[in-house]
């Protein structure tokens, strides 16, 4: 295994390369790498290793392997270090296969692909596996400069509660006396979820579907789904499917607090689809905008808050390789 800490790429490119987040999983991912390593050795063999410190790496490291001739890029990390490594590969414009090695806390996309959660189980899944064409969501949107920029995202893009969350979660810190960061995580992504549940306040939008005539809706939570789960576990699009060339789109409007509270398992069964508040439907091309355009609203793509409205999403079909386990039809 050759390893690199800096940056800069290993110089054999004939060998699968995985690019670690170790800050993934509040740092249990660097706490465990060794074991992680060892583990992978026996049961996919020989690879090489670079390391993200900062946001956008991945994105870098995945560009530059795929440019200099890698065929196997494995992401290792969250939903959002799988975000950044697809994205890198997106944009070299190259034919190369991506796979999950998932140490976060959400696994949300593991769960699209049904790979397995154990190092060893997931090693020989990796090395035995077979290769699925899957769609990407590509969104073009207003980032926190004010520039137009696009990404393409695997899980889902949503506005409303979601971003709402992640923003507070982002900006506060509570629970500092509990022994384990990660259950502080935890906790706090827990407090900040109910004080947005509380504090609902629905937002009125613009949207138009594949060019037709614009409707405005009044949102809570306003989701593009290519995948099923977001939110570590939510089954927000459960009919959504990584290949049928269409965005799953849906949108849970103006509904109260305690019955978002009464109904919050719903979302886990991928059943809240039976309530009056809320709506679905497929799409190729959808475009929102806010009704006043002095208001910011913020826009989160597969865990990160990348920007704002206005936004265009559009589906790319068949646009990523993928390594699947073969059970996985």
């Amino acid at each position: 295994m050759k390893t690199n800490s800096n940056n800069k790429l290993p110089s054999d490119s004939s060998l699968p390369l995985i690019i670690v987040n170790p800050k993934s999983a509040s740092g249990s991912t660097r706490e465990k790498w060794s074991l992680t390593a060892s583990e992978l050795r026996s049961h996919f063999g020989p690879f090489s290793v670079a390391f993200t410190k900062s946001q956008g790496d991945g994105i870098d490291l995945a560009t530059r392997a795929a440019k200099s001739g890698r065929k196997f890029i494995i992401a290792c990390g969250g939903d959002g270090t799988i975000n950044e490594v697809a994205n890198g590969i997106l944009l070299s414009g190259r034919d190369v296969e991506l796979g999950v090695l998932s140490s976060g806390t959400g696994g949300d996309f593991r769960r699209t692909l049904g790979l397995p959660q154990t190092n060893r189980e997931a090693a020989a899944a990796l090395r035995n596996g077979q290769t699925k064409l899957m769609d990407v969501g590509k969104v073009t949107f207003s980032n926190h400069d004010g520039k137009t920029i696009s990404r393409y995202f695997l899980n889902v893009s949503s506005i409303g509660l979601a971003a709402d969350i992640i923003k507070r979660v982002k900006s506060t810190t509570v629970f500092d006396w509990l022994p384990v960061e990660r259950a502080r995580g935890k906790a706090n992504f827990a407090v900040s979820t109910l004080r947005e549940v509380i504090d609902l306040d629905p937002e009125l939008i613009r949207v138009r579907f594949d060019n037709g005539e614009e409707k405005t809706l009044q949102t809570i939570a306003f989701c593009v789904a290519n995948s099923r789960y977001f939110g570590g576990g939510m089954m927000i699009a459960p009919d959504a499917k990584i290949n049928d060339g269409f965005l799953d789109v849906v949108n849970i409007g103006d509904i109260g607090t305690a019955k978002i509270i009464a109904n919050a398992l719903t979302l886990y069964r991928g059943t809240h689809n039976r309530l009056d508040e809320v709506n679905s439907t497929l799409a190729k091309k959808i475009e929102i905008t806010g009704m006043n355009p002095e208001k910011e609203i913020l826009l989160e793509t597969d865990g990160e808050l990348p920007g704002k409205l206005p936004a265009t999403y559009e589906i790319v079909p068949n646009a990523l390789r993928v390594r699947v386990p073969k059970v996985l039809v």
